[in-house]
Parts: C-alpha cells; structure tokens; sequence
C-alpha cells in the first residue's frame, strides 16, 4: 500500500487451465504438486480478487495463511487452506476491525502475519480516524496455535528512529538475529529503513537506509520505495521493493547482499538500475508489486504472491480502485543465483 493518491483477464487460451485449477481447489487435492514439477499453470490466476498487498505465510503443518488489503482499508482478514488454489474459494475470516476514532482508525494498510518465537503477529499500517494520513506502523498479537482461533491483541505502535509517515514493515530472521524493513517519509520520499529488533515489535537500533528513490522508474508522480520482501537464496539475501504511483507505473526492483555480508552495512547492498518486474500490456497485467514470497506444496519452489491489475485506465484516485488482484507467479533462477520473475510471461 502506498500513501499516494494511488479483474479477471479472462482468455480464452486459459478456460481449461482455469477449469482444473477451479476443480483442483474444490477437491483440495493438494498432494498434486510433486518435487521439481510445479509450473505457472498449476495455479489459479487470480487467487483472490480485490486483495491488494498480499502476503501468504506456510507454516510447519503445510497450511497456508492469507492476509492482504482490503479496498475498503477497515478491517484485517485471514484465510487458511492447504494449497495455494484453495485460497482462491477459502472462507475469509476477519480478525480485527478499525477504530472508531484515534489512533488505528483509517486507511487499514498492508498487512502481514509473521510467526515469531511461537507467537503469531501481524504488522499493519493505519492512519487516525481524524487525521487519516498520520499514518504509523502497528502490530497485533495471538498465541493460539491457529491464527484463524484465538484472540488477536493490540501490541500497540511499533516506534522507528523518527516519527513521520512510516508502513509496510516486514521481518526476517538471519544468522539468529531478527530485522525488520519498513518504508518512511523523510526528505520528500519514502525510503526504505532497517534496523535489529530487540523483540517481535521493538526496534532497537542501529537504523540504515536501505534503499531511496533515484532511478527514473522510481519517481513516476511520487518518489517512492515500499512493500519490501524478503528472500534468501544461494548466498544472498534478496529484497524485493515496489516503487511510483500504484497505478500502471508501479514496479518491482530489488536489493541484495551477500549473506556473509555485515548487512547493516549500506556500502554491503546492490540495486538493480532497473525494475524486475513491471507493466506488461501484451499480457494484460499493469502495475504489479508489493510481493510476498512463499513455497509451493513441493516444500522446494519459491512463489512470489503478488498485486496487479487487467487494464491501464484507472479512473481517478488509484487508491479508490478496487481491481488490484492477488496473483500468484512460480519464480525461476539464472545461472548466477537470482530471481527470475519473467517480465515476458503471463500467469
């Protein structure tokens, strides 16, 4: 989610492959994915429609987890299933609502559900019921086993270096120390900042930028870097990013460093000089980003659970757009170890 002034494709050449993804959710067949055989096609695009943001968490038990934005930005809702497909018809529970006033009372943003220590959380964004873009970042808490059970609990404002315009916090575990990114106004753009965690909602410091708006791509309307994403593979720590307005000029870059690496150590991260992931008319999609990345039911493929919409023509306000589709893509590799999102491809 952006805090800028910011459904299915239906093609014929896909009915068939739209019919057994439909069939396969309903028979919860979850067990077709075998070891080095999942393909783009064995998935259900969209996988939830008007879900912008999404995040999808597998835990220990196989079982998937959904979060995402909602266009009414009120509320925050989870869904379970044990494939990816599932997702796609699974009953949406919702596990927390907006405040009436104050603080966590507008523009209910972006979340993402972590398990931490044993403990489920959700980071979120939100701004005042009475000053809707004071936006800050949030968290809730549940120590139910199941995060669809139990009781969600308001952890309160998760505190950065500075206070300012700040969502989009994300985690991650390395080398048995906890980080957490998440993007921040500051000098008129939103960059990227990370810090270690002294716990699952306290930073404690040191803080670096990450990552700031200066290629072109970057600043089409607003000078933007958000939605950071976290991916570790063959030696390297990859972060992925969405950058500009969230209509057809949002895009995808990426950041990386070698895991060995003293990772808070700015001069020790990369950045593509060009989006990895973009608008692609010949295929229908237009502004993807704010990603998640999980693995497939053969425990071995990473996925990338993105947004995007069909069509370029967004009328008036982006964020008052509905169509921003949670999408699901299989993630190849080059010969050098990184990401291949296939900017050519359709889902």
């Amino acid at each position: 989610m952006t805090f800028h002034f910011r459904k299915i494709l239906k093609r014929t050449s896909r009915k068939s492959i739209l019919a057994f993804g439909l069939l396969f959710a309903v028979a919860g067949c979850s067990s077709s994915f075998n070891a080095n055989t999942v393909k783009q096609a064995d998935y259900i695009n969209p996988v939830a429609e008007e879900r912008a943001d999404p995040w999808v968490y597998k835990d220990t038990d196989d079982t998937y987890y959904f979060i995402a934005s909602v266009p009414e930005f009120d509320r925050i809702i989870l869904r379970s299933a044990k494939s990816i497909n599932e997702i796609n018809n699974a009953k949406e529970k919702v596990v927390w609502k907006k405040h009436a006033s104050g603080i966590m009372g507008a523009h209910i943003w972006a979340p993402e559900l972590h398990k931490i220590d044993g403990k489920w959380y959700i980071y979120f964004a939100a701004g005042e019921a009475e000053n809707i873009w004071n936006i800050r970042m949030y968290a809730l808490s549940n120590d139910s086993a199941n995060p669809m059970q139990g009781e969600w609990k308001e952890e309160g404002q998760i505190k950065s270096h500075f206070e300012s315009f700040s969502l989009d916090a994300t985690s991650f575990e390395h080398k048995g120390k906890r980080y957490m990114i998440w993007a921040q106004y500051k000098d008129d753009s939103s960059n990227l900042w990370m810090s270690e965690m002294a716990s699952a909602t306290e930073l404690t410091g040191p803080v670096i930028q990450l990552s700031t708006p200066e290629y072109d791509w970057e600043k089409v309307t607003y000078k933007v870097n958000e939605g950071a994403a976290v991916l570790i593979r063959n030696g390297k720590i990859f972060v992925t990013y969405s950058a500009s307005a969230t209509d057809h000029n949002y895009a995808m870059g990426l950041l990386w460093a070698d895991v060995d690496a003293d990772i808070m150590d700015p001069k020790n991260w990369n950045k593509s000089k060009t989006p990895v992931f973009s608008t692609n008319e010949s295929v229908g999609r237009y502004g993807p980003g704010h990603n998640s990345f999980t693995i497939a039911e053969d425990g071995e493929t990473d996925l990338m659970i993105y947004h995007a919409r069909t069509y370029r023509g967004v009328k008036g306000n982006p964020l008052t757009d509905p169509n921003r589709h949670a999408r699901v893509r299989v993630i190849q590799w080059d010969d050098n170890g990184f990401p291949v999102f296939g900017q050519a491809l359709d889902d």
